[in-house]
């Protein structure tokens, strides 16, 4: 990070978290660059990075930001009327106090807090339903326009959170402020990442904490630009740093 801060090149923070949580990540990195949550959701600005009119940015707190998903309240609605509609039970954050967020995260009662602060998308369970109840449930958001995907702690569901359109987004801004050739890397650790790494000109996929990744040719095929992605060497912080200055050095 002290290289790429050191040359002013750009990294831009990608995750499935909320703003709030992000918020004291960036604060502890000295970060300065647009970041973009709830798996695409939403994509926030620091106050006058770009000289440039942001289409469709607002205010929201200390940034500019750009709504993708579709409102909180609005997704909460949506999925307590179709899992009445389809007769399944589900428990997302917006029926869970604190205390139960933190127990079904294992995050501590102030992480929970941060991690309940949803702007775009809901983590939720299904309480009882059986597969073919879980897919008709599934159907019918899509026919609706929200979509459903299973994580590894909980299902999601939203609406045109989409991470891959997000990068696409950002990477036009940062070419129209800058006016030169850009080329975008992509750094992700899981088969949740491939979608928006497809999306960049230089698509790296870090083993997990076991070393387990699978050969570039093996990877899921997923529409986008990119139709490679290298297999890094390590997982976590240390593939991060060794996969940046490769690139950079």
């Amino acid at each position: 990070m002290s290289e790429l801060e050191r040359r002013k090149i750009a990294y831009v923070l990608l995750t499935s978290r909320t703003r709030e949580e992000v918020e004291p990540i960036r604060r502890k990195l000295g970060h300065n660059h647009p970041f973009i949550t709830e798996n695409g959701g939403g994509i926030f600005f620091p106050d006058g990075y770009f000289s440039l009119r942001i289409p469709g940015a607002v205010r929201t707190a200390r940034y500019l930001s750009v709504a993708q998903g579709r409102p909180y309240a609005e997704v909460c609605e949506a999925l307590d009327e179709i899992a009445e509609e389809c007769a399944v039970g589900v428990a997302g954050f917006h029926h869970m106090s604190l205390r139960e967020v933190a127990d079904n995260t294992g995050l501590r009662p102030r992480s929970a807090e941060l991690a309940r602060a949803r702007e775009f998308d809901e983590p939720f369970f299904f309480t009882s339903a059986d597969d073919e109840a879980v897919a008709r449930f599934v159907e019918t958001a899509r026919a609706r326009g929200f979509d459903t995907r299973r994580g590894p702690t909980f299902w999601h569901f939203s609406a045109k959170c989409d991470a891959a359109r997000a990068v696409r987004s950002l990477a036009q801004l940062f070419r129209q402020a800058t006016h030169i050739k850009l080329r975008l890397v992509g750094i992700g650790a899981g088969e949740e990442d491939l979608p928006w790494l497809r999306a960049v000109d230089h698509a790296i996929l870090l083993p997990d904490s076991k070393g387990a990744a699978e050969p570039s040719e093996h990877l899921p095929e997923t529409p986008g630009r990119t139709r490679t992605i290298v297999m890094g060497d390590s997982p976590g912080a240390i593939g991060w740093n060794k996969a940046i200055l490769d690139i950079i050095g």
